[in-house]
């Protein structure tokens, strides 16, 4: 039974690999611990500061709105209905 992934990490880890960076190449570009995107990626981490959201952000190149976007206003999860 797999684990349930909060939006965030959800996004986090989809924008790395979409990047085709690894968790350290990450941690390295966003000045943060390569423990920390573990941690988040994986529902370890107990929060996340806004500032590190924000240097993940501009690492990964996106605005940090994208990071925590909730599930329901993900576009890959709106139904076709409107």
């Amino acid at each position: 039974m797999g684990m349930q992934m909060t939006p965030v990490r959800l996004r986090i880890r989809e924008l790395r690999e979409a990047k085709g960076m690894s968790q350290a190449e990450l941690a390295r570009q966003a000045s943060v611990r390569a423990a920390t995107i573990s941690a988040m990626e994986t529902g370890t981490s107990r929060g996340v500061d806004f500032d590190v959201l924000e240097r993940l952000a501009r690492a990964l190149g996106v605005d940090a709105a994208l990071l925590i976007v909730s599930e329901s206003d993900a576009p890959a999860k709106r139904g076709k209905g409107k």
